[in-house]
């Protein structure tokens, strides 16, 4: 009784009711297997006295669903046979199974629920189970239901502790302010971690339609990251409609043919729903052949995508009024531009063209030219920077090399200064949509990175469309370089961590060095992928 009563985690206990009724019995080999919430065969089966080896050897372990043990599920009440093998219920043993006849099977009920079946099999001598053996047992499983019933409760309560612990990280991440890409791979990761899952997938509502995946959590590199599920999918609907959905097999289920599923199992899809508003998906697949999610992880995982959902709503309002403030300062300094700056040199440039005219030094009339051409210049510049000022999100032109100049005109309102830029190669020809796409975002994240950290005074700018990728392919590589004060050591590198991620995801990478300043200060990023 102590021995199987202690301790709380319950795989080790149900290994040692498993090693304490083999020692009680005499018996060689014992087995637990846990029945399915649904009944239909066995969700977890754990052996004593099989080998290693001799189990991989005989590979997949009992489903319950034929057989001797799926008619004890069926039918729970205390078997005792002297040769399973001749019994009708029987279906036979696997290839490399070790021989066996004696058999004696209990079942365990925790709070009079069925929770699984005690097997036990060959009692050493030969000798085929006995009364004493049955009475031995079935207060064994007694006990044992008591103890497994402790050990779930505890899992349990475990589980929800961390569930718990990963809203927390995940609101405090998406409110902290920081990047809202950064804010996404937290709520893939902390998903993938809690569920047990082999992935962690974000997916937002695509400009087209359909959902994309926007935050990929992987104990890989993946190709998932910017492809967008077409609106026509089934799942889409559901999804959007903030049905979450659950599938035993991805691979199989015909509502899940949507290009990536063929490698994984059971799968959570969940809407990230808040007040009523769908604000994309969370999904969370297993490889194939693992464990279904149970009920309780179900329960867990809805509550944490709509705790995610609600941060994410608190994090977007936050953004709203950020950006707000931005654009209502972006328009006072084009009004200040246009109205003092402009007009002022525009006053200077008629004292210059004045003093050149009066002026009977040729040097000096040539220096005033000069200057004059050059106040036109910073005229021109200036009516640029004001447009761009002006320039709303939706009137954002199509191409790509707009896109970038955009990003660029952008960022040289926090800067104080514009980037300079140069494209090489057709580049709105030859990049595609979804190059284009992590490319701007790439772009954005660099000169973001360059404005908090960097203290620059120079940005380069390069696009170039002609280059050849290590592995042969054509492809399209950004630069920006600065002259700032580099990347301290122990510095923040989830910046950097994002630029690699985008690359890999379509094939790339990403590096950074040493940048355009003095003796090589400040710092180059190199992002490149295929088109």
């Amino acid at each position: 009784m102590r021995s199987v009563g202690s301790g709380l985690e319950l795989h080790s206990t149900l290994d040692r009711i498993c090693e304490t009724a083999a020692d009680l019995t005499d018996a060689r080999y014992a087995a637990i297997g846990v029945v399915a919430e649904d009944r239909e065969g066995l969700s977890d089966f754990v052996h004593h006295g099989v080998d290693a080896a001799t189990a991989r050897r005989i590979g997949r372990l009992p489903d319950g669903h034929k057989g001797l043990l799926g008619a004890l599920i069926r039918d729970p009440e205390p078997v005792r046979l002297a040769d399973l093998t001749t019994d009708p219920r029987s279906c036979g043993f696997p290839r490399h199974h070790p021989p066996m006849r004696r058999f004696l099977g209990v079942p365990i009920r925790v709070h009079g629920d069925i929770f699984g079946n005690l097997y036990l099999t060959e009692k050493r001598g030969g000798e085929p189970f006995n009364d004493h053996d049955l009475d031995m047992v079935r207060v064994l499983a007694t006990e044992a239901g008591i103890a497994v019933g402790n050990a779930r409760l505890y899992e349990a309560a475990r589980q929800r502790e961390r569930w718990i612990d990963g809203s927390v990280a995940v609101t405090t991440a998406l409110l902290s302010g920081g990047d809202a890409e950064d804010a996404l791979q937290i709520v893939a990761e902390h998903a993938r971690r809690l569920s047990r899952s082999a992935a962690g997938v974000v997916l937002l509502p695509a400009d087209e339609g359909g959902l994309e995946i926007v935050a990929v959590a992987s104990g890989r590199p993946s190709a998932l990251l910017g492809a967008v599920i077409p609106p026509e999918s089934g799942i889409v609907a559901e999804l959007l409609d903030g049905q979450a959905v659950f599938v035993d097999d991805a691979a199989d289920d015909p509502r899940m043919a949507i290009g990536f599923t063929h490698a994984y199992g059971p799968t959570m899809m969940l809407p990230l729903q808040s007040d009523g508003r769908v604000l994309g998906a969370l999904v969370t697949p297993r490889a194939r052949g693992e464990q279904p999610f149970r009920q309780t992880e179900r329960v867990l995982a809805v509550q944490f995508a709509s705790q995610a959902a609600l941060a994410l709503m608190m994090a977007e309002t936050q953004r709203d009024r950020e950006r707000l403030a931005v654009y209502e300062d972006r328009d006072r300094i084009a009004r200040d531009l246009h109205d003092l700056v402009i007009q002022r040199l525009f006053e200077t440039g008629m004292m210059l063209e004045s003093a050149q005219r009066r002026s009977v030094v040729p040097e000096v009339q040539e220096g005033v030219g000069k200057a004059v051409d050059e106040l036109d210049i910073t005229i021109q510049e200036i009516r640029t920077a004001i447009f761009a000022l002006e320039q709303g999100p939706a009137q954002a032109p199509s191409g790509l090399r707009t896109r970038v100049l955009r990003e660029i005109n952008m960022a040289a309102v926090p800067l104080g200064f514009r980037p300079s830029h140069h494209f090489v190669g057709a580049v709105d020809d030859l990049v595609g949509d979804l190059t284009g796409t992590n490319l701007v975002a790439a772009l954005r994240e660099a000169l973001s990175n360059a404005f908090r950290h960097a203290e620059a005074s120079r940005i380069d700018v390069v696009v170039d469309a002609t280059v050849t990728l290590p592995d042969g392919r054509p492809g399209i590589r950004l630069t920006v370089a600065d002259d700032g004060i580099g990347i301290p050591e122990g510095g923040r590198r989830s910046g950097l961590r994002n630029l690699e991620r985008r690359a890999e995801s379509l094939g790339g990478d990403s590096r950074y060095g040493p940048g355009i300043g003095d003796d090589g200060s400040g710092t180059t990023v190199v992002w490149q992928a295929p088109y």
